[in-house]
């Protein structure tokens, strides 16, 4: 760290002249017998991967959207494919928590009060099912870091796929809350497998002009799934049977087995091959994503991953998950968790399954159902909107708006429930704002985060430092799914739209933390992110730093900034 401080402060920050200082202080300490080893970076053959690796980081910085869409079709479909498991998450959470105003669900498994609420799921009990996929999904998280980095991307997600088939059967005949309970744990598992796994993978096997895009169409999943399950509750809320509650629990069976067949001839990620030191076998990966016309590009590819891989191992060799909070990592991982954890206390626990809330705000059950499939809808717009807002503002700028904006309408529903929250006019308001805050959510908050975790990680702790980010938000899922009843539930607190100033201060107090501790990412090549990261450069000045990872000499570190 030393040697960090030494070279801090210039404009032009270059991997070379690091390396070579990190390499002069190891060799000052080092035993004969190592100095071998050391000295391997300086060998021609190393030389020809730089030039190679440069070649490529160039190429990268000058590709277009459409560019990179003609070159890496397959990359895409196969992201895109492996995203689309999130689709059965994003279906459950909805659904979970749609059934609490579901009447046959709640005669099944509630208890009556009276003759005004009827039967109810107890604020316990909806905090228990609620938590349990949040707990299988946290466990599911933590255990895709491990098996990721030992198996691979597709053999945790083909075993996780016949894992979630099984699982689906004890929620379908589930009966009493507590097999329910154990049934939504179980499917937790994989379903963390999955929403861990996806951004990781969108990242390594896309090109930096498309990165963006696909790690967001991981949310784009998340509002389908959303969706579907709105619709499908809407079709089967005046259904007044057992059938209205097991046969969107069956309907989870519609993605597993497909996507088994599909993904099963899906190409490894070329990272994970970098990291093993199988370079042959990464380039036949990078050739699988590449299309016929760029296939002799495929060295130069795999070059940049080589150099990428061996100045993180130069900065920080570790690959557990102690080594995330270390060092440089540190950083990144705070980075990341906090960037996750921001998604629950920003108010989605109210808004982002929004039926039970528009129940509670005095709306009628059909409309409250119709309201949500509408909201959801408004949730997938929001998502493909965020798509050219990203061109146009990067990361960071989107995800500081979108923070702010959310705790202003969450203050104004406050507002209005004070004011008028037992008028029919009160109602509609703030479920009109709860639509806007799904539409401001799915257009900033919630999609720009996964472009956040899949880049700012390093590559060789990605999936660990993203399967820390998506525990800290099942944490953070986790407390509002056991606060929010109680304060919401007309058996506890009753709050209504008051519950809105909780979570609008909670969604300011992650605002003031992006505008200090936030860095803009856009544009970055990994190898260039982790050198802005070694430097300790401002968050506020990432966009600003000129960074050349392939300047061979001290002299060419300048005074300079981008405009």
């Amino acid at each position: 760290m030393h040697t960090l401080r030494r070279i801090r402060g210039k404009g032009v920050i270059n991997a070379h002249s690091l390396i070579q200082s990190l390499f002069d202080e190891k060799m000052s300490d080092a035993k004969p017998s190592d100095i071998h080893e050391l000295e391997k970076s300086t060998t021609p053959q190393v030389n020809k991967i730089n030039d190679l690796a440069e070649q490529a980081a160039a190429d990268e910085h000058q590709l277009s959207v459409r560019d990179a869409l003609r070159r890496y079709p397959k990359a895409v479909l196969w992201s895109v494919l492996v995203s689309t498991a999130i689709i059965m998450e994003g279906y459950d959470i909805v659904l979970i928590g749609s059934f609490f105003g579901l009447p046959s669900f709640t005669k099944k498994y509630g208890t009556f009060l009276n003759n005004t609420s009827g039967y109810q799921i107890s604020a316990p009990w909806q905090a228990g099912l609620s938590n349990g996929t949040s707990i299988g999904t946290f466990i599911g998280s933590m255990l895709n870091g491990y098996f990721v980095f030992k198996f691979g991307y597709r053999k945790t997600l083909l075993f996780s796929l016949c894992l979630i088939v099984g699982f689906i059967f004890i929620p379908f005949f589930a009966p009493s809350l507590p097999v329910l309970l154990l049934g939504q744990i179980l499917c937790g598992i994989p379903w963390g497998v999955f929403a861990t796994m996806a951004p990781a993978y969108a990242s390594e096997v896309c090109p930096m002009a498309l990165r963006a895009y696909l790690t967001v169409y991981v949310n784009l999943c998340w509002a389908f799934g959303q969706l579907i399950a709105a619709g499908v509750l809407s079709g089967f809320s005046g259904v007044t049977t057992q059938w209205a509650y097991r046969i969107p629990f069956a309907i989870q069976w519609v993605w597993p087995i497909p996507l088994f067949i599909i993904l099963f001839f899906a190409p490894e990620s070329p990272y994970y091959y970098v990291r093993r030191g199988e370079i042959e076998k990464a380039e036949q990966s990078v050739r699988r994503l590449t299309s016929a016309n760029y296939q002799h590009l495929a060295s130069q590819t795999v070059a940049m991953m080589i150099h990428t891989n061996e100045l993180e191992i130069r900065i920080d060799a570790g690959t557990r998950y102690l080594d995330c909070f270390r060092g440089i990592d540190r950083r990144r991982t705070e980075i990341v968790c906090m960037a996750f954890l921001a998604q629950p206390f920003c108010g989605s626990a109210m808004g982002g399954t929004p039926t039970y809330f528009f129940l509670q705000a005095g709306l009628p059950t059909s409309i409250s159902f119709k309201m949500s499939v509408g909201g959801l809808g408004l949730a997938s717009v929001g998502t493909l909107i965020s798509w050219r807002l990203l061109h146009m503002f990067g990361r960071r700028t989107l995800y500081v708006v979108g923070l702010g904006s959310l705790a202003i309408l969450l203050w104004i529903v406050g507002f209005i429930s004070v004011g008028a929250g037992k008028s029919e006019a009160g109602y509609y308001s703030q479920a009109a704002l709860m639509l806007l805050w799904l539409f401001v959510y799915y257009m900033t908050v919630g999609p720009i985060c996964y472009a956040i975790i899949g880049e700012i990680p390093s590559t060789r702790l990605r999936n660990k430092s993203i399967s820390l980010a998506r525990s800290s938000y099942y944490i953070g899922q986790i407390i509002c799914n056991v606060v929010n009843p109680y304060m919401l539930s007309p058996t506890e607190g009753d709050w209504k739209g008051k519950t809105g100033f909780v979570w609008g201060s909670c969604a300011f107090a992650f605002f003031l933390w992006s505008w200090f501790r936030l860095p803009e990412s856009s544009g970055r090549t990994f190898e260039e992110l982790d050198i802005l990261f070694a430097q300790r450069i401002d968050a506020r000045k990432f966009a600003k730093t000129d960074v050349n990872p392939y300047a061979r000499n001290h002299e060419a570190v300048h005074e300079s900034f981008k405009e």
